[in-house]
Order: C-alpha cells, then structure tokens, then sequence
C-alpha cells in the first residue's frame, strides 16, 4: 500500500460548521494521539514503523507531514526520497502513511495540533518503532 490523503469536506450554516472526511474507516485503529510541537522544536524526525500505519488529521493550525520509504531498517540509504505533504485545519483530509515508512512532522505555525491515529496496540509498539536521527533526511524547507 502506498500514501495517500483521503478527501473530506466542510460544511457551514447558521448553526456554525462540520468538518468531516466520510471515507476514513476506524476499522483498523487502535489508539490515537494529539501532536503538538513546540515552538523551539517545530519538526519531530525521525520515526519508522514497520507494522504500524499512520494517519494524521489536522485539528489546528498547519503541518507538513514528510515521509520515506524504508529501504533496510539497520541501515537505510540517505538518499531515499523524501515525500511531503502539507496540511491545515480548513483541508478536512487524512493522511495515511502505510507500515514501511519513516515520517517527520513540521509544525508551520505556532498551537498547531495534529491529531493520529495508530493501528498497532500499544503493546506491540516496542517493536515495531525505530528512530533515526532528526537531520538522517534534511529537510528543504
């Protein structure tokens, strides 16, 4: 399976507005978490998942989700490609990042929130986690 971004949409009246992306299953999810980094520390590189998918919605603010496809988990190339992705609040989108890949995450503005949802129980985690320095990719703006 490859990334990809499932589409929502918005909705707006007099009663205020729904943000929604219908398309998204819960059929897989395990847990999920709020991301938000710091000012000092907008990007959060590197972490692979071997079994694991990702995928991230944005609830505030903006994000870049970067991400590269493992090559050899005890030793990938620094040449692999990096993909990017961005994101914000008014998108409505999910971006799935299947097992296999390693993904950063950029804030791009100050009190931006992602939120993620995880398909391996936490028990599981230990290992299939794997962590490479914050500069293994550079990231080019």
């Amino acid at each position: 399976m490859n990334p990809k971004i499932i589409q929502g949409g918005n909705f707006s009246d007099h009663r205020g507005s729904i943000s929604y992306v219908n398309d998204f299953s819960f059929k897989e999810i395990e847990r999920f978490y709020i991301i938000s980094n710091s000012d000092e520390n907008p990007i959060r590189a590197w972490q692979g998942h071997k079994l694991d998918a990702k995928n991230f919605y944005c609830l505030n603010g903006a994000f870049k989700i970067h991400f590269v496809k493992i090559d050899n988990w005890d030793n990938p190339s620094k040449d692999l490609v990096i993909e990017t992705v961005e994101m914000s609040e008014s998108d409505s989108k999910i971006v799935h990042i299947p097992a296999g890949y390693a993904n950063a995450i950029e804030s791009l503005e100050s009190h931006s929130k992602l939120l993620s949802f995880s398909t391996l129980p936490l028990a599981d985690v230990s290992e299939d986690d794997v962590r490479y320095p914050s500069d293994y990719w550079v990231l080019n703006g």
